[in-house]
């Protein structure tokens, strides 16, 4: 259909629209899109119908799984049961100091080969030969002068001693038990460090006998420990002497290290004692 100048509804020079033919055009295209939205709902409506179809068929089939169904959108949706897993609840680990403060505890065997197995002690870059080690539940035995009454008083149980050489000099460690830890800081207290020198595999029998030597006393959880420290020939200490110095130093720092090794050592395998309880009980829950 054409136009004049004055376009589709006419003006000067243009001719008049056929109204009826006008009319019945835009009569049909209603229908025609009608029949579009009509048919539009139709096809949406069926598409739905297949997927709740497929969603029953599937729940009902041999092989379905009733949790995971299809979503309106095409997705599966995640199944409502999760594998659970028990609960393995464990408590905090044991504190290594208080392995070496209770007797009920502190239960592991305690000779010189298990407080002292190394066959030297090793300080930071220092080492020295282990020379000779003993034992004794009489403590007084393995002591001198004033710490004989210390010891008894305070009621020691058992001392044990080893001795390091090296390059003229050595050092004995003591280490005396006791039945708390108020006991052996009495002792540290009372600091009467006469520890008894041990003597072998090479140190003589006068070493730190009658002459000047150095000694210390500490104590760590229900363990005294005392270092005695000089010069293998006989040589007295002096003040500013550093060589029995830093042996005797190395001794008690020694001596705490392997203390306090063995109250970890206890800790430890009660942890894994209490996770392989935990991990029992969890699985029989």
């Amino acid at each position: 259909m054409s136009f004049g100048q004055g376009g589709p509804f006419g003006g000067p020079g243009g001719s008049t629209p056929d109204w009826d033919a006008l009319a019945d055009e835009s009569e049909a295209r209603g229908r025609r899109k009608r029949w579009m939205m009509i048919g539009g709902g139709v096809v949406a409506a069926l598409a739905i119908a297949g997927i709740v179809a497929a969603a029953v068929m599937n729940s009902n089939s041999p092989g379905g799984n009733p949790t995971a169904q299809p979503t309106a959108s095409g997705q599966t949706a995640a199944p409502d049961d999760k594998p659970s897993f028990p609960d393995v609840s464990v408590p905090p680990p044991p504190n290594p100091q208080d392995y070496i403060s209770d007797p009920k505890k502190d239960t592991a065997p305690l000779t010189p080969a298990t407080l002292f197995p190394q066959k030297s002690m090793v300080v930071g870059e220092n080492s020295y030969p282990q020379t000779a080690t003993d034992n004794s539940t009489d403590c007084t035995a393995a002591a001198q002068g004033a710490l004989v009454s210390s010891l008894t008083h305070n009621g020691c149980k058992q001392l044990l001693r080893a001795t390091y050489a090296k390059d003229g000099v050595a050092v004995t460690i003591g280490v005396a038990v006791f039945d708390s830890p108020a006991k052996a800081t009495a002792v540290m207290n009372e600091s009467k460090p006469n520890l008894l020198p041990l003597s072998g595999g090479g140190v003589p029998a006068s070493f730190c006998q009658g002459t000047k030597c150095r000694m210390t006393t500490n104590a760590t959880g229900r363990y005294a420990y005392f270092t005695i420290a000089g010069y293998t020939n006989g040589k007295d200490v002096t003040a500013s002497d550093t060589k029995a110095q830093q042996i005797m130093r190395d001794g008690g720092s020694y001596a705490f290290a392997q203390i306090a090794q063995r109250g970890k050592d206890q800790a430890a395998k009660a942890a894994e004692k209490q996770l392989q309880d935990a991990r029992r009980k969890a699985g029989k829950s």
